[in-house]
C-alpha cells in the first residue's frame, strides 16, 4: 500500500490529480478550505506528497500555514508560480508542475501541450496524469523548471493582458494582433527576469507561448483574472523600476473597472 497523498484544495484541478493518484494506487486525503491543517497533520503525519491545489491567490496563505512535518513534501501547480514563491518560506524539496491542461466543471481535461514536471515526486505526478491520458514530461533539472514556469507565465499574462484590449481567442490574437502580443510578451519577460534573477532568450519563451496557443487556438484570451494579473505585473514592474509602457497604456485604457471595446 502506498503512503497517502494529501491534496489541499479540491476544486477542478485538485479533482483531476485525486482521480489520477487513486488510479495508480495512492490513498488520497483531501483537505478543503473549511478543514484545519493542524488537525489534518495529526491524522496523516507522514504523507508521501502534499499537493497544494488551491488557486494562486490562496497559495501564500496555505504556504505560510504549512505544518512543519509536511514542508519537505510539497507539490505545487499554481498559475504565475515561480521558485521565489516557495523559497520565501525556506522550502527546498518542492515538486512543481507547469500545468498545460484545462479542466472545467462537467468536462474532461483538455490538453494544450504536455505539462512539464520537476522535483522529488515528479514521477508520481507523471504516472497519475498518464493514467488519465494527460500528456506530461519530466524535466532534468531545476533550471529547466524555472524556464518552463516562466514560459507558462508569459503565455497566461500575455494572452490575458493583451486580451483586455483585443478580446477574442488566442488564434485571433496571434493572427491579427501579433506585434502587440509580442510587445506585451517582451515586457512580461522583463518582469519575469526580475522575479527570477535569470536571463532568458525572449524568442525561446515566445515560441513556447505560441506552442500553447496552437494547442488550443480557440482558448479565450481574457479571463476574469486578467485585470488583477495586469495590476500584479505593474506592481512587480514598479518594484524593478521597469518602464513597461505597453502594459501601462493597456492598464490606463482597459484596467480594472474599464470596458474593453
Amino acid at each position: 500500500m502506498h503512503q497517502p497523498v494529501v491534496i489541499i484544495g479540491m476544486g477542478e484541478m485538485g479533482g483531476v490529480f485525486a482521480r489520477g493518484l487513486l488510479r495508480v494506487g495512492c490513498p488520497v486525503y483531501p483537505i478543503t478550505r473549511a478543514m484545519n491543517l493542524r488537525n489534518a497533520v495529526q491524522e496523516i503525519p507522514d504523507p508521501q506528497l502534499v499537493l497544494v491545489a488551491v488557486g494562486e491567490t490562496d497559495l501564500h496563505r496555505v504556504l505560510s500555514a504549512m505544518p512543519k512535518h509536511w514542508q519537505n513534501k510539497l507539490g505545487l501547480l499554481q498559475n504565475e508560480l515561480l521558485p521565489r514563491d516557495w523559497e520565501a518560506y525556506g522550502y527546498q524539496q518542492v515538486t512543481a508542475i507547469s500545468v498545460w491542461f484545462e479542466k472545467k466543471a462537467g468536462q474532461d481535461a483538455k490538453v494544450l501541450i504536455p505539462s512539464p514536471i520537476y522535483g522529488p515526486h515528479a514521477a508520481l505526478l507523471s504516472a497519475a496524469l498518464h493514467s488519465l491520458h494527460i500528456a506530461n514530461r519530466l524535466l532534468p533539472n531545476a533550471q529547466d523548471l524555472t524556464f518552463e514556469l516562466v514560459c507558462k507565465n508569459v503565455y497566461i499574462l500575455t494572452t490575458n493582458i493583451t486580451g483586455l484590449e483585443t478580446g477574442g481567442n488566442v488564434q485571433q490574437l496571434w493572427q491579427k494582433h501579433r506585434e502587440l502580443a509580442r510587445e506585451v510578451a517582451r515586457e512580461v519577460i522583463l518582469i519575469q527576469q526580475h522575479l527570477t534573477g535569470c536571463h532568458f532568450i525572449a524568442e525561446d519563451l515566445i515560441s513556447g507561448m505560441v506552442a500553447g496557443m496552437e494547442g488550443d487556438p480557440e482558448h479565450q484570451c481574457m479571463g476574469r483574472s486578467a485585470p488583477a494579473r495586469l495590476q500584479r505585473a505593474l506592481e512587480h514592474a514598479d518594484d524593478a523600476g521597469l518602464a513597461v509602457p505597453v502594459l501601462r497604456r493597456i492598464h490606463q485604457q482597459y484596467g480594472a473597472g474599464k470596458s474593453a471595446p
